[in-house]
């Protein structure tokens, strides 16, 4: 346990100066923004990475699922680490390493080397997203939580359609490696502003175990963090994978040009960000449990409908209604992580991080054999029917956590 001093530390933290928790949320938002757009800025490429490299479609996924088994792995170290270091100390950290990593991903020539500088990418971005919602977490009480979260992915939700944008868009120009070196810039700037907000970081370091499998043992001794980061890692591996093969085939299987098949994942995004506008007031009507039955409901009607509409203005739709469901099913499951084990905050995200990405390897894995030999709607159609079960499932557990007196 906590000793009672590091205990009234965090008690504070809650109560931090406004200012101050606006600046740093506004901080880690814009460094989320970089690192969701990086791990999507290749999903609209897969086409030209695979005609270039003169490789199939399933090896040229690779550049996603080696970014994101880097990703998932890293969290095991980043998360233990933010929480004896300072999380904010940490997410610059990695922001500063996904700067050199993106840019060696603009200069390499060859495919090996792309996917080398991507594993890199992968595990530096890993600290950012999972960091920033521990430090949220420690700042911010239990009841405010979920609107302040909500507000904070606005990044994240912003990076993935602004990456997928930007890989649409560089797939039909020549010199397709300069979103990169974007992402490059972007990164290097988070890192330099998140180092000088660290030496203010009002949020406590907490004194853990001798090494960080002690920290993860600790969480995964409670019973309801694994029932979270088990549902997160299933939800990864169905909707990641399936998400990551909208472009290909809007592209493929209905004509759609690279750069509108990239756009098509902004209208995902904008699903998110109106559940963002509005979660406060989502979460005060239908609760947690309401949230995630109905974000299930509205993603597997968006995934099918992507899948099956043969008009192409509806595919838009389809996205919009997928990107309100995942997150209003998904920043439920964040906001259960940040609780599931206080004591050890930044070691359970990092670990709630770390399933949820290494079930996307899995998923895009799974989905890159299927798309070459059943096609991109089978792969769409197999996650819109999966992922009910998923939802769910998480949703009826939460109902028992609650009866047992949890918050």
């Amino acid at each position: 346990m906590l000793p009672l001093a590091a205990i009234t530390r965090t008690a504070r933290a809650t109560t931090q100066p406004r200012p101050h928790l606006n600046r740093s949320i506004l901080l880690l938002s814009l460094a989320a923004f970089a690192s969701a757009a990086s791990m999507r800025v290749t999903d609209a490429l897969l086409p030209r990475i695979a005609a270039d490299y003169h490789v199939g479609i399933a090896a040229a996924a690779t550049v996603i699922t080696t970014f994101s088994v880097a990703y998932g792995t890293m969290q095991l170290l980043f998360g233990p680490l933010g929480d004896r270091f300072g999380k904010l100390r940490m997410i610059a950290v990695g922001a500063g390493g996904g700067a050199v990593a993106s840019m060696a991903c603009y200069f390499v020539g060859d495919f090996h080397g792309l996917l080398v500088a991507r594993v890199f990418a992968g595990g530096f971005c890993a600290c950012i997203i999972p960091l920033a919602m521990a430090w949220i977490g420690d700042a911010v009480d239990y009841e405010q939580r979920q609107p302040v979260l909500a507000r904070f992915l606005l990044g994240q939700i912003l990076g993935v359609a602004g990456g997928s944008a930007l890989g649409g868009f560089a797939a039909e120009t020549a010199t397709w490696r300069w979103p990169f070196a974007l992402l490059g810039a972007w990164l290097a700037c988070a890192c330099l502003l998140l180092a000088a907000a660290s030496r203010s970081d009002p949020v406590p370091r907490v004194a853990s175990g001798r090494h960080f499998f002690h920290d993860l043992a600790h969480v995964l001794a409670v019973r309801w963090a694994r029932a979270v980061v088990a549902s997160v890692f299933a939800e990864g591996m169905v909707v990641f994978g399936a998400l990551a093969f909208i472009p290909t085939h809007l592209h493929f299987a209905r004509g759609m040009e690279l750069s509108h098949a990239g756009l098509a994942l902004v209208a995902f995004a904008l699903g998110g960000v109106l559940f963002a506008m509005f979660a406060r007031r989502a979460v005060h009507r239908m609760g947690e449990t309401g949230l995630a039955v109905g974000g299930t409901l509205f993603l597997a009607a968006g995934l099918a409908l992507v899948a099956w509409t043969p008009a192409l203005w509806v595919a838009p739709a389809g996205c919009f209604a997928a990107g309100l469901g995942f997150y209003m099913l998904h920043n439920t499951m964040q906001t259960n992580a940040t609780q599931m084990a206080p004591q050890r905050r930044g070691a359970a995200m990092a670990l709630f991080a770390s399933l949820l990405f290494l079930g996307q390897s899995v998923g895009v894995a799974c989905a890159g054999a299927l798309a070459e030999r059943a096609g991109t709607a089978v792969v769409l159609l197999g996650a819109a029917a999966l992922v009910i079960p998923v939802g769910l499932t998480f949703a009826r557990l939460r109902i028992f956590h609650a009866r047992a007196g949890a918050p």
